[in-house]
């Protein structure tokens, strides 16, 4: 898959690598990263492990998103924004979104995802509304400093992203419920 398909009409950016001992691009998410907030039995709203690399030797930061395109809202659903992440960091452990961000670094700022919540929001599709994409993004940025505050929303953080991209890292792993 090419990463740079969820971002037509912005400006194309170069890949990098990202993996995960949590997901798998393709598969479906583990109940780990699924969401005990929305009732998903065993569900622990754990944000996945991420490792990088090859970033562009100018990168001066790191964001990470984590966006449902498929969540029946007419606009999707952010489940997770991340912003601050210093340049020399290239690894977030499972769980880093937690609600203190305990396995963030210092200067690293979690935004309230679409359901209010400053944390990693595990995935719940609804009862048989079928297969949603969540799709985990690194950013690569040209700026240590993108001038938001922590009330910004995932979706001016995005807006703002795509003049300071310089590559980007994407896993897309799924989920789907049974039918009700």
């Amino acid at each position: 898959m090419n990463g740079n398909d969820h971002f037509a009409g912005l400006p194309a950016a170069p890949e990098f690598a990202v993996t995960s001992s949590s997901v798998t691009h393709g598969m479906h998410l583990p109940l780990a990263q699924m969401s005990a907030i929305f009732g998903i039995d065993g569900g622990r709203d754990a944000s996945p492990q991420l490792s990088w690399s090859g970033a562009p030797e100018r990168t001066k930061s790191y964001a990470v998103t984590v966006y449902d395109p498929d969540a029946p809202t007419g606009s999707g659903l952010w489940h997770w924004a991340v912003m601050g992440i210093p340049a020399d960091i290239t690894s977030l452990p499972e769980g880093a979104g937690d609600d203190e961000g305990s396995g963030l670094p210092a200067a690293a700022v979690q935004l309230r995802n679409d359901i209010g919540l400053a944390r990693f929001l595990g995935g719940a599709p609804p009862a048989g509304h079928g297969r949603h994409r969540y799709v985990i993004v690194v950013h690569a940025l040209d700026t240590d400093d993108l001038g938001l505050s922590p009330d910004t929303t995932p979706a001016v953080l995005g807006f703002t992203l795509s003049t300071h991209v310089l590559a980007r890292a994407v896993l897309e792993p799924f989920a789907e419920t049974p039918a009700g």
